[in-house]
């Protein structure tokens, strides 16, 4: 038989603080869910480093790494491919991290869809975890390729 019990009052208030603290945490995932993070280092990417023998396009690419079970996956590589197909030499490679888990530890992917913005060089210029807002996505692409946002 149980002595201890909980009284109500403590109890909703436990439930209140935890409601309230995955709210915030979650608000918080959704608001740097989509924005671009600019890079500096100057990592230059190949194919090969990418797990692909396609060619890195030759204004831009944009790199998506998903999963098969990604949700958000296809409409974002939707996105990707509008924005490539209305630039001139900007190309898309999928990395199907299913297959590649090396390659989700080797670029700190926590989270699906993860796009990265290369510019002609192969330097990734930007990172976009989450889905990658439209508006965004084509103001850097715009930046990387020189062209006024």
């Amino acid at each position: 038989m149980l002595t201890d019990t909980m009284h109500p009052p403590a109890a909703l208030s436990l439930i209140l603080v935890l409601v309230l603290s995955t709210t915030a945490v979650g608000l918080i995932v959704r608001a740097r869910s989509g924005r671009a993070t600019h890079r500096t280092d100057g990592d230059r990417l190949s194919p090969a480093a990418l797990g692909t023998t396609s060619p890195l396009g030759r204004s831009a690419t944009l790199v998506q790494f998903s999963t098969e079970f990604c949700a958000l996956c296809p409409g974002t590589r939707r996105l990707l491919h509008e924005l490539a197909d209305g630039e001139a030499g900007v190309g898309v490679l999928d990395v199907d991290l299913t297959h590649r888990p090396d390659l989700a530890d080797r670029f700190a992917v926590l989270q699906m869809p993860t796009v990265l913005l290369l510019d002609r060089a192969g330097v990734v210029r930007g990172r976009f975890s989450g889905a990658a807002r439209r508006a965004v996505l084509a103001g850097e692409l715009r930046s990387v390729l020189g062209r006024p946002a």
